[in-house]
């Protein structure tokens, strides 16, 4: 019994010493960002492995340019649609989550109520959730996580992020984000978007091209194919009206 104690105290051990040294590696990792560019992301890799599982033409964009060379304006509207506090918060903000999981609350309801009227009524898509990720949350899970939604990897999302704060300037994480965020299928960065669907470089995106763009983010494939609706216009207008009020890294 005794023996079978000790091998249970030797395996957590173990685990607790790799975990230690995977958060080491990954601390390492963003630690080389703030002087040298990464040439990839975790979820860039997986795209591409996906293309190819896929046996689909494997066109990709991507250009690498310094924050300096991103229109203002865009950077502007980034801020402005994704995380309005990103001069403020350390990594997470609290109250956005706070709202996001109100919202997804108040459609889990109204989701319950529709089905206990309509009991025999064709069955409705789960209410979408609604998130409340910060741009260095986001980058955070790009950069080194999978895509899979557990409470584990969120836990060390939350470890990245606040290692990406610490380590890193506002100007750093931004600048990372905006050259690898995905804008379409195969599509990465800000310049090579602007290229894409403007024909400008990134530093000549005037207000309203660079709000459509910033309308794209959460869901970038599905836009891609939509970039003229009705929405992408209403809401890209609004994101123009909020881009005065955003304060940009020093």
């Amino acid at each position: 019994m005794r023996s079978l104690w000790r091998q249970g105290l030797r395996f957590a051990a173990l685990l607790a010493l790799s975990a230690l040294a995977l958060q080491l590696v990954f601390v390492a990792r963003i630690a080389l960002m703030a002087v040298v560019d990464p040439e990839s992301t975790t979820f860039q890799r997986s795209e591409m492995w996906r293309l190819v599982a896929q046996r689909r033409p494997l066109e990709w964009g991507q250009q690498w340019v310094a924050l300096a060379q991103v229109s203002a304006h865009l950077q502007r509207a980034v801020i402005a649609s994704e995380d309005a506090a990103f001069t403020e918060h350390v990594g997470v903000d609290w109250e956005a989550i706070e709202r996001a999981w109100e919202r997804n609350q108040r459609a889990e309801a109204q989701a319950a109520r529709r089905a206990a009227r309509q009991p025999a009524a064709r069955p409705r898509h789960p209410p979408k959730v609604v998130g409340g990720s910060t741009i260095t949350q986001q980058l955070a899970k790009n950069l080194l996580l999978s895509g899979e939604r557990t409470v584990l990897r969120k836990g060390q999302e939350l470890v990245l992020t606040l290692a990406l704060e610490v380590l890193l300037s506002k100007q750093r994480i931004l600048e990372i984000y905006l050259n690898n965020v995905e804008w379409g299928e195969g599509l990465f960065g800000a310049q090579a978007a602007a290229r894409y669907y403007f024909r400008v470089d990134a530093a000549r995106l005037g207000p309203e091209p660079a709000a459509r763009l910033a309308v794209m983010l959460p869901a970038p494939k599905r836009f891609e194919k939509a970039r003229g609706s009705s929405y992408v216009a209403e809401r890209a207008a609004v994101i123009v009206e909020r881009m005065g009020a955003v304060d940009l890294p020093p």
